[in-house]
């Protein structure tokens, strides 16, 4: 059996107006040292989002979880973010900022698979 390891997630959100603070979770970041894992798994539900915002651009919002995925897998497509560190990469995304794509604040946990996790967490606060 596998021994349990520190993880820390947050939840993505699309929030087409900020000054009214009403969100829709669309993804998951997931972060697990001991595992050298970070990824984000992600699903934007068009009609859900223009029920909050009739006149939200998709495009934009997807471009801008393209980069979240880019900075995850690290490298060059990254951007200068992407060539950090990978606890590096999960502080910078996750940090606090007033966009239409924000983060939740992080949430630790304890998981022996972080591949499961992120799955089951995606289940249960996106779909």
């Amino acid at each position: 059996m596998q021994e349990n390891q520190l993880f820390e997630y947050a939840v993505l959100r699309v929030v087409p107006r900020v000054e009214r603070e009403e969100f829709l979770n669309v993804g998951v970041i997931l972060y697990c040292a001991r595992q050298k894992f970070l990824q984000v798994r992600y699903m934007l539900e068009e009609e859900r989002l223009r029920c909050l915002s009739p006149k939200i651009d998709i495009a934009e919002i997807e471009e801008h979880l393209c980069a979240f995925e880019q900075i995850c897998i690290g490298g060059p497509k990254g951007g200068p973010i992407g060539k950090l560190d990978i606890a590096s990469r999960f502080r910078w995304l996750t940090a606090t900022r007033s966009t239409v794509v924000q983060t939740s604040k992080v949430h630790p946990g304890f998981c022996a698979d972080a591949q499961e996790t992120l799955s089951r967490l995606y289940t249960q606060l996106v779909l």
